[in-house]
């Protein structure tokens, strides 16, 4: 198998090229959609590291606490009226030199910082439940403590109206604070919830759903020390990450995540020795494939599809002892219900294969 270490162990990080800073501006982002006919904001080299700001939409959701100078001049300098047909900013495009369609793009996602202490979750008309709660939005907002990486409920109101504009910026102050989850505290787990390549379709492309290409996917495991691999769809790649979080469970059933700006470090690998239909994400004690359907059934089933895949054409089982082991090892999932486009995914441990020769 070219691409994965099968003893259970992470591999080394490949000598890193050149380091590049991406601050996310007005200039550097598109806010809500993937478009293959975007000027990259920066080129890059296979092996090249790249820190880059990866700023939430719902920093409005507690300006006093969420939006500084960068985050405010983006919320200003990006028009209502050109956020879309999706609801998240991505920071980017890059260029990766060299990449074809065809090829695969590993990512190496290093570290993710919180860009403040707070975050936000909004319980929304898009929510697996919003007719359950009287079709109420309710938003939550959260203090990070990095000491013991935990975050905890500061306080939470209800939305006033409908959460339709992305970027919607609500004077919390003026908002009847109530208090929420005292006592609680959450495993912080910052990922990105958003990242992926240009899709080969003309014009724009809605960050909502996840796809082929990346893009939505949700999984929150996609954080520092995994690596994930892309289908190149496009010339140059036209890699971008936005919609970061702090924290998430699987299925994000309320519609959001805690939603909080990062800033993230990662390395870019030009991959041209295998191919792979969909994005996997390789973490250090698991491999996993995922599969995204309005169906969630259909979901599921192109999750194990393509875990079959991987285990018959990359680690060399017969279908038959795959399919066995899929059922006995692995682990399938509800990555997300909110996205339209719904989301499973299928781990299995990389521990349980013998070491390669």
């Amino acid at each position: 198998m070219a691409f994965f270490c099968d003893t259970g162990e992470a591999r080394a990080v490949p000598a890193p090229g050149a380091l590049h800073d991406l601050k996310a501006t007005p200039g550097t982002v598109h806010w809500g959609y993937f478009d293959a006919s975007i000027p990259p904001v920066l080129k890059v080299k296979s092996g090249d590291l790249v820190r880059a700001e990866a700023i939430t939409h719902h920093a409005g959701d507690a300006p006093d606490l969420m939006m500084d100078e960068g985050v405010t001049a983006i919320f200003e300098g990006v028009p209502e009226a050109d956020r879309h047909p999706g609801v998240h900013i991505m920071t980017g495009p890059i260029f990766i030199d060299g990449a074809k369609p065809g090829d695969m793009l590993e990512v190496r996602y290093l570290s993710m910082t919180p860009r403040c202490a707070y975050g936000s979750n909004l319980a929304a008309n898009w929510g697996y439940l919003y007719k359950e709660f009287g079709e109420k939005e309710r938003v939550t907002i959260y203090q990070l403590d990095a000491n013991v990486e935990t975050a905890s409920a500061l306080y939470a109101y209800d939305f006033p109206g409908k959460y339709l504009v992305p970027g919607t910026i609500t004077r919390c102050p003026e908002c009847d604070r109530q208090t929420a989850l005292k006592g609680i505290r959450v495993p912080a787990r910052p990922h990105l919830g958003t990242a992926g390549v240009a899709p080969d379709v003309k014009g724009r492309v809605s960050t909502i759903p996840p796809g082929v290409h990346g893009g939505n996917i949700d999984n929150w495991r996609i954080g520092a020390g995994a690596t994930m691999y892309y289908p190149v769809q496009v010339d140059g790649a036209l890699f971008s990450i936005g919609d970061p979080h702090v924290s998430q469970g699987d299925g994000e059933i309320s519609g959001t995540a805690i939603e909080a700006s990062l800033d993230v470090l990662f390395q870019v690998i030009l991959r041209k020795d295998f191919q792979f239909p969909s994005p996997i994400l390789e973490s250090p004690k698991y491999w996993m494939t995922h599969g995204f359907n309005e169906d969630l059934n259909a979901a599921m089933r192109e999750a194990s599809l393509n875990m079959l895949s991987l285990l018959h054409d990359h680690v060399g089982l017969s279908k038959n002892d795959a399919y066995s082991l899929m059922s006995v090892a692995s682990d399938f999932a509800v990555t997300q219900v909110v996205d339209g486009r719904q989301g499973c995914h299928v781990r299995i441990p990389r521990a349980i294969f013998p070491p390669r020769s």
